[in-house]
């Protein structure tokens, strides 16, 4: 691969037809931390979070006034109830699936049309970093708006601005169970205990953010940091309700634990919603942070075994910008390591679909469309099924089963594809970069669609 090749495909999301590959270069990737657009026009018609919340509050309204007319009812009703019900939770569930499938058809859209593939790159990197699920009922509709609301804006900001966006977003409080998480000592939690309830502390969220999103495991915190970091969430909710009070996450102070804090060491006297504010600039500062993170962008930009060298680069950035990360950016695109001329990393199966769909041109697909081919795949679109997102190595993506699929899912989009050259198509695709196996394949290939099919998952689309 020469430079272009790797600005294009392992920096990038692949060549696209409408991209001038002649600019692709250092400079090239340097210049998108400034055109950065993290609301692109692909983005403009998704529903915003306050939107989807004030869906489930509306749903959970009308579905509390069935439940009352069935306690109300007479045994000759009760069956209509039942069917008025089961007839709402099935429109229910099919307006909030449809925010999904909306979400996932503009995140590839844009993932198509971007002028700005690095970036977008970075995008997906750290809302696979700052994972959810969309499993549950209530984070299905909202997943789309956690990567573009608490994530995109701040891609080229600070790190601490990342973070408290991603930990207090809607989706991440009820994903990880925040909603849940109440200060017993609170005023709610001593009315409740005073009538004999017993709800507490959560500490899912707290665990995930010191293990998953800022110090990483085995990094020395115990379980006590665990606990005072719960307490200092309690408050954030989401007060799915009623229709009037959704506008999104909330700090409650009655659910607050009161007191200070301490946390690995460091006492934390902060009332309320600054006490996290606090905790969490100094997690986003942290050098274990700094080298769990340095870890993870090196593993992502230069190989499955991260060059220890390469991994100090990026830390010693991270630190000495107090985590802004264009520095780090720049450190990356800095790193020798991450230019070696043979390939170092295997394509995902977004990864892959994205770059097959961009060497053909695609720019537009029919609406509700876009998770099939995902869930072909094998990696459904914020559905990773765990707080730690997506694996970032081959030995996740590699097996024979996943390359038949792309074998399957190529097929189809050679056929769909119409007449295209692909010998031509590939020394676009690669520019200088198409090996001599490869183009021989092509031509021998016993049919133009058959050819375009080759190519990809020729060696050159399947990595990066």
């Amino acid at each position: 691969m020469n430079e272009r090749s790797i600005a294009l495909n392992r920096f990038g999301l692949g060549a696209s037809a409408t991209q001038a590959k002649a600019e692709a270069g250092r400079a090239w990737l340097t210049g998108q931390i400034a055109a950065y657009d993290p609301w692109p026009a692909a983005l403009a018609s998704v529903t915003s979070s306050a939107a989807i919340l004030r869906d489930v509050g509306e749903f959970q309204s009308v579905y509390r006034d069935i439940r009352q007319q069935k306690r109300a009812a007479s045994a000759g009703n009760a069956q209509s109830v039942d069917e008025a019900a089961m007839l709402m939770r099935r429109d229910a569930r099919g307006v909030l699936r449809r925010h999904y499938s909306d979400a996932v058809d503009a995140r590839i859209v844009s993932a198509l049309t971007t002028p700005t593939p690095f970036a977008e790159r970075l995008a997906h990197f750290w809302a696979n970093h700052f994972a959810i699920s969309a499993d549950k009922v209530t984070v299905i509709p909202l997943a789309g708006a956690f990567e573009f609301e608490a994530i995109r804006p701040h891609v080229m900001g600070r790190f601490v601005d990342l973070l408290k966006a991603a930990e207090t977003h809607p989706a991440m409080l009820l994903y990880l169970d925040q909603t849940r998480s109440l200060g017993p000592n609170s005023p709610i939690g001593q009315r409740q205990a005073g009538a004999g309830k017993q709800r507490g502390l959560n500490e899912n969220l707290a665990r995930e953010i010191l293990e998953l999103h800022t110090l990483g495991a085995r990094s020395g915190y115990t379980q006590a940091d665990v606990t005072e970091l719960a307490r200092a969430l309690t408050g954030w909710t989401v007060p799915i309700r009623g229709i009037d009070d959704t506008d999104g996450a909330a700090f409650q102070p009655q659910r607050h634990e009161p007191g200070g804090r301490t946390l690995l060491g460091k006492r934390y006297a902060q009332a309320d919603a600054a006490q996290l504010d606090a905790i969490l600039a100094d997690l986003a500062v942290h050098p274990a942070t700094a080298r769990h993170l340095a870890t993870k962008l090196t593993v992502h930009f230069a190989g499955d075994a991260p060059p220890p060298a390469m991994v100090a680069r990026l830390e010693a950035a991270f630190i000495a910008s107090n985590g802004d990360l264009p520095t780090v950016y720049r450190a990356i695109i800095a790193s020798p390591e991450a230019w070696v001329a043979q390939p170092i990393k295997f394509r995902t199966p977004w990864e892959w679909s994205i770059a097959a769909m961009r060497a053909l041109g695609t720019t537009t697909i029919a609406p509700g469309s876009g998770n099939g081919l995902q869930t072909q795949l094998g990696q459904q679109v914020w559905k990773p099924g765990q707080p730690n997102g997506y694996d970032d190595v081959a030995v996740t993506w590699a097996g024979a089963d996943a390359l038949m699929r792309r074998v399957e899912a190529a097929e189809r989009l050679a056929q769909r594809a119409g007449p295209v050259d692909a010998r031509a198509l590939g020394q676009s695709l690669f520019p200088e970069a198409l090996t001599a196996p490869t183009a021989a394949a092509l031509q021998r290939a016993d049919s133009p669609g058959q050819a375009l099919a080759l190519l990809l998952v020729a060696p050159e689309m399947l990595r990066r």
